[in-house]
């Protein structure tokens, strides 16, 4: 099935008690990307970069089955930059430099042959440019899941709220979710956020896992207990990606099959926090992936 995704291929600068890095590969829609490319080719990205933006880097993208046609090269521009420092609990971090450079004024194009996708992944962007997207498709992907954070709840809350109106799935942290539904109790939370326009709402946890809503279903995906955390920088793109991912793959999006879908995409953001960027699930095999799957089944099974 034709999977779209939408979202920034930027430049990280990182410092974590682990070690820092200088400019290394990153952004929500390169991470989206890789990650879903586990389960499903080819992954049809819609981004932007700028001229500095390496060719090694395209051509590694493009050898792991992203379609790079929908991606913009502004040659006389920057790509998006962001800098940031993680304290010791690896929970908390602080940005030190963001440059939005070519991101500023991203005017995403829809390639003709992007036009009939079956899912599309709507990564963290401005609001108004995701709804650019629902509405530059022809015709209504099956499924569309979309991710967003708190500064868009600050600064556009309008914009967000008439976006959230045409997804089908949202994916937001804990925190996000209680200051999107004014409300502590994410049970009581996420029936407003659904209220909202989502069927299906996905409350990520952090190290403490990730919730699935549908109507008055609940399930929860463990987190698997790691001896390190190395990097947790695009942990929440790389779960988006592998959920998505895993739903295209078995073009199935029931609430059972959802539930397998956060498994998959919990067992790949397990993988991306163990090295710096993406280079822990640039070379995944198919038998690492289906063995952390297993260890996620394992963590949480029991009989009665």
């Amino acid at each position: 099935m034709s999977l779209l995704v939408i979202g920034s291929v930027a430049f990280d600068a990182l410092e974590t008690p682990f070690g820092k890095t200088d400019k290394i590969l990153g952004g929500a829609g390169m991470f989206i990307a890789l990650a879903a490319s586990n389960f499903v080719k080819p992954i049809n990205l819609v981004s932007v970069v700028g001229g500095d933006f390496l060719q090694s880097d395209i051509a590694m993208m493009q050898e792991h089955g992203v379609n790079t046609e929908g991606l913009q090269i502004k040659e006389n521009e920057k790509s998006f930059f962001w800098k940031g420092r993680y304290f010791n609990d690896m929970n908390s971090r602080e940005t030190l430099v963001t440059e939005l450079n070519v991101l500023g004024d991203f005017d995403p194009i829809i390639p003709e042959s992007y036009q009939d996708c079956s899912y599309l992944m709507l990564g963290n962007l401005a609001p108004q440019v995701q709804k650019q997207v629902i509405e530059r498709l022809k015709n209504r992907p099956k499924l569309v899941v979309m991710d967003t954070m708190n500064f868009w709840m600050n600064i556009a809350l309008d914009d967000l709220m008439q976006t959230i109106a045409l997804v089908d799935v949202l994916s937001i942290n804990d925190e996000e979710a209680r200051q999107l539904a004014g409300d502590y109790s994410l049970r009581k939370a996420a029936k407003k956020i659904m209220a909202m326009g989502p069927k299906f709402l996905i409350i990520k946890k952090g190290e403490h896992g990730a919730l699935l809503f549908h109507e008055e279903q609940v399930f929860f995906a463990p987190a698997l207990p790691l001896e390190e955390v190395f990097d947790p920088t695009g942990a929440g793109d790389t779960f988006a990606g592998g959920f998505i991912g895993y739903l295209a793959k078995t073009d199935d999006y029931s609430f059972e099959n959802m539930k397998r879908a956060v498994i998959h995409g919990s067992a790949l953001a397990s993988f991306c926090v163990e090295k710096f960027g993406p280079e822990r699930i640039i070379n995944l095999t198919e038998t690492e992936v289906q063995e952390r799957v297993q260890q996620f089944v394992n963590l949480a099974s029991f009989e009665i």
